[in-house]
């Protein structure tokens, strides 16, 4: 019998980056020398997240109460990080395969299901390498969130990774780590490119058993978990990102999307997912922070109007430094304990935010990839990303102090 092959070329990322950047930045050209300066900054784990009230709304969603955004209740006790971001990668690991061959008979029906595992096993050869779970249990539990969700974040890491490399002409170093308890994660590093001294693209996928005392410190609203044996199964995935520019006019940038499950000795799971996406320019450049934010916004508002207004409120508030007086960038969205109007909707928004990544970051990026800069604005740039001086303070009227009056007095973008 005759076959037809199918052949495909996975061109997603630098198709992304092509549609995204044309209409922010036509004419730029990519940055040749190289730039030897490195910030020592590693990628960072996914830290502690605050407690936060929600408030029924109208609406039947609930929304974080803003007075208690981004700050802790007086007794209570933060959340402990379970999600882990992975150690900077040392090795060069593989990166999976971009093109591949499907072979289908023309007078064959493949059954649904098949497809359907066909479909998770094809997407899973592009990714950055093959996921944490191993594919025939994905495949075989292809309906639950704890899947889908994984799916999402190599797919996000994947996607981002690509677009950076189309950008900076350099390659992502993977590094798989496991975790003995169960679990693992995928660490990609990108270091002292043409554009990037530093970038850090990486996903965790853990799972075990949680006490019910832990299980009861990372809820926020004081529901009883009660667990069997005194324990409860739980599975906790994200990916996270910190990318460090060489350029001074190009702004860091921050996202992180998780999900986090709980099944009770009853066979009930408590569920919540949280995340974000922030910006962190070294000078202000209204341009671009209005690009940023409006890109959040478009992809909150698909979902709920009141998203963008909240959750902007609270990235402020979260990443405020109180001993400095500043935020740490021009913000973005921040979001946790999201467990409502239903899972399904709340797992569509988060898809909507990692989607968002590329086309809210990469025109930016584009866009000053030749801006000329000077010894003192690099030197500023590596005060801004911790390099700590004593009673720094920029004289007034420079570009310096005008952004320090931004970090010190957030703004609306939008």
């Amino acid at each position: 019998m005759s076959t037809i092959v199918l052949y495909s070329i996975n061109r997603t990322a630098q198709t992304t980056v092509r549609q995204c950047l044309i209409p922010y930045s036509k004419g730029a050209s990519r940055v040749d020398s190289h730039l030897s300066v490195f910030l020592k900054t590693s990628v960072r784990r996914l830290t502690s997240l605050p407690r936060v009230r929600w408030v029924p709304n109208s609406t039947g969603v609930r929304f974080m109460s803003l007075g208690t955004a981004g700050r802790t209740a007086p007794g209570r006790t933060r959340r402990g990080a379970v999600l882990v971001a992975g150690a900077a990668a040392t090795v060069a690991g593989f990166v999976a395969s971009a093109t591949h061959f499907q072979r289908a008979e023309m007078a064959s029906v493949i059954p649904k299901t098949e497809e359907e595992d066909t479909e998770i096993a094809e997407k899973c050869k592009t990714f950055m390498s093959p996921p944490c779970t191993d594919v025939k249990v994905l495949q075989q539990r292809k309906e639950e969130m704890c899947t889908r969700m994984e799916m999402l974040i190599m797919e996000t890491q994947a996607e981002f990774c690509r677009a950076l490399e189309e950008v900076d002409g350099g390659k992502f170093k993977v590094d798989r780590w496991e975790r003995k308890e169960g679990g693992g994660g995928i660490s990609c590093v990108l270091q002292d490119g043409r554009v990037f001294e530093k970038a850090g693209v990486n996903v965790s996928v853990v799972f075990g058993n949680l006490t019910e005392e832990a299980a009861k410190q990372m809820r926020s609203r004081g529901k009883v978990l009660k667990g069997k044996d005194g324990k409860l199964p739980f599975c906790a995935m994200g990916v996270s990102s910190v990318i460090h520019p060489t350029n001074p006019h190009i702004p860091t940038v921050h996202f992180n999307y998780r999900y986090f499950e709980i099944e009770e000795g009853d066979g009930t799971k408590q569920w919540w997912f949280g995340g974000g996406t922030d910006l962190t320019p070294t000078y202000v450049n209204k341009e671009d922070g209005a690009h940023f934010h409006n890109s959040l916004k478009e992809a909150c508002d698909k979902h709920h109007p009141q998203y963008y207004p909240d959750f902007k409120k609270w990235c402020d508030r979260y990443f405020y430094i109180p001993h400095r007086g500043e935020t740490r960038g021009i913000g973005g969205i921040f979001f946790d304990d999201l467990d409502s109007p239903s899972q399904e909707e709340a797992f569509s928004f988060v898809k909507s935010c990692a989607h968002t990544v590329v086309p809210c970051y990469l025109p930016i990026v584009q866009k000053h990839l030749n801006d000329p800069f000077s010894p003192e604005e690099k030197d500023w740039q590596q005060v801004r990303r911790g390099r700590w001086e004593y009673m720094h303070e920029p004289p007034k009227g420079t570009l310096e102090a005008d952004m320090l009056e931004v970090l010190q007095n957030p703004k609306e973008w939008v």
